[in-house]
């Protein structure tokens, strides 16, 4: 068995009050409960939610003060007494939703994020932008050993998120789906996903980030911004619509534009989160055409095993950026402007 030395302390980015500054302190490690594994997180990826949840959108939801992020990937210090099934020295990952029951309705069916009791880390439960994290061991995702870690950590939440929407889509493989906010973190995953699963895919995004969506499998790019009628291009680009549609884009006017363009009998999924979150849905053309529209959050472990093995093969690439734990709030302002491309990774040993 491998050993560690674990300090008293620790490094870790914390806000007071939303809104307010983001400090690296100095702050103590807790200890693994009976059924809990101690992890030591090498690399924490960045998400877009991890800067809804500092700026306040989900206060509802969210503890504060807090320590962010919810994609952690690092190995295994310490054990509690009552561990099966792991060994100190495993690579663990450490994903957003977590504690559920295991025997609800819900996780019985492999709905586990719907569970009542979840908790999730980054938002009422302080999350992995800390050295030093306790989990339960049945939450922790197991990482292959010829996984690296950096790619792992950020399949975490965007790469499940991306892959869950997609089979939430029922897309057939030759199909088409089109993949809103493309270019951006979930959507990089979204294009190669739905490449690796036959789909074939339509990229909206602004016009800057064509030949990026282009080199991950992209077979149409529309500039959602200045294209005129972009509900009658799409349709006439794919003969009739797409026959699903995966909005990661934050914002309210892409979802109400795909209900306009999906193929009849297609399906919207809606991904992305707007502040203002309420669309205007015409229940007419919904209901002659027999459109579908659903919500999607994350996934189940089986579904994030899935998501990590597509990475693990090679099939789907991780672009990644390496930054200290001390970047992270320029991080935030460069996703406000909509200038990351690639899977933004913190990187504890900088």
């Amino acid at each position: 068995m491998s050993s560690f030395t674990i300090p008293s302390t620790q490094r870790a980015l914390i806000f007071d009050k939303f809104n307010g500054p983001l400090e690296v302190r100095q702050l103590p490690i807790s200890e693994p409960e009976d059924d809990e594994l101690l992890v030591k997180i090498e690399y924490s990826g960045i998400c877009h939610s991890d800067l809804h949840a500092w700026h306040g959108d989900f206060d509802y939801a969210c503890i504060c003060p807090l320590i962010g992020g919810h994609e952690g990937a690092g190995s295994v210090v310490k054990m509690g007494a009552k561990v099966k099934d792991w060994n100190v020295g495993d690579r663990a990952g450490v994903k957003l939703i977590n504690a559920n029951c295991l025997n609800c309705e819900y996780c019985k069916t492999g709905h586990e994020p719907q569970c009542d009791r979840i908790q999730n880390y980054g938002f009422d439960r302080h999350g992995t932008f800390q050295e030093y994290i306790t989990i339960r061991d049945v939450d922790a995702i197991k990482i292959s050993s010829d996984m690296h870690l950096a790619k792992a950590a950020p399949v975490l939440c965007g790469g499940v998120t991306a892959y869950k929407a997609l089979k939430e889509a029922n897309v057939k493989a030759g199909q088409i789906v089109v993949i809103t906010g493309a270019g951006g973190g979930l959507g990089s995953f979204g294009i190669q996903y739905a490449n690796a699963m036959g789909m074939r895919v339509v990229a909206i995004d602004h016009s800057s980030k064509e030949n990026h969506c282009k080199s991950l499998g992209a077979e149409w790019f529309v500039d959602g911004f200045e294209t005129s009628d972009i509900a009658d291009h799409i349709r006439k680009i794919t003969n009739g619509g797409p026959h699903g549609v995966v909005s990661f884009a934050a914002s309210k006017k892409p979802m109400e534009q795909a209900l306009e363009y999906v193929r009849k009998r297609g399906t919207v999924v809606l991904v992305g989160l707007p502040k203002d979150s309420k669309i205007l849905v015409d229940t007419t053309p919904l209901i002659f055409n027999a459109i579908t529209i659903k919500g999607s959050i994350i996934g189940s472990r089986l579904d994030t095993d899935e998501a990590m093995e597509f990475v693990a093969r090679g099939i789907v690439k991780v672009p990644l950026e390496f930054v200290k734990l001390e970047d992270i709030p320029s991080v935030y302002e460069r996703m406000k402007d909509g200038k990351v491309n690639s899977r933004v990774v913190v990187d504890f040993s900088l």
